[in-house]
């Protein structure tokens, strides 16, 4: 990735809803060298995606949570399907250390992540699980600084 590649990524972040020939004047190039750009990025697994970013709590879910599982040995693909069945259950993620998976969780209310918590427990490949509620988000989610300092 190059620092055209790296402008037009934060340049795209900062006006997600501009065309392809917004993002040219914008970045000074011609409007096809941004459309192979796009293309090349998005084959290679750089953009992942041109969606909305949906906010949880504004979709009904305010609270969110990280819950660490410890799963039972050799269980982790049972552990990942039950997990999948829960949709308050955002992103899981393998870890290393004392815990084997990292789950977001989001959730209506603290007795619902309750509820949400005791289903993921229901599973016999989880034996444990750690629940931290984050109470404000205080650096969301960024990817700029990252691409500006390469």
């Amino acid at each position: 990735m190059d620092d055209l590649d790296a402008r037009l990524l934060v340049t795209m972040r900062a006006h997600p809803r501009v065309g392809l020939t917004e993002l040219a004047r914008l970045l000074g190039v011609a409007r096809g060298t941004v459309q192979a750009r796009v293309e090349k990025l998005t084959a290679r697994g750089v953009i992942e995606d041109f969606g909305p970013t949906v906010s949880p709590a504004g979709a009904g879910h305010p609270i969110l949570a990280f819950v660490w599982l410890q799963i039972a040995q050799g269980r982790l693909a049972e552990a990942v399907e039950a997990l999948r069945a829960v949709p308050q259950i955002l992103e899981v993620h393998g870890t290393s250390g004392q815990h084997d998976l990292l789950c977001r969780v989001v959730a209506h209310t603290t007795d619902h992540l309750q509820e949400i918590i005791a289903s993921i427990l229901a599973s016999p490949a989880v034996q444990r699980t750690d629940t931290t509620i984050a109470l404000s988000t205080q650096i969301p989610y960024r990817i700029e600084p990252l691409l500006e300092n390469r």
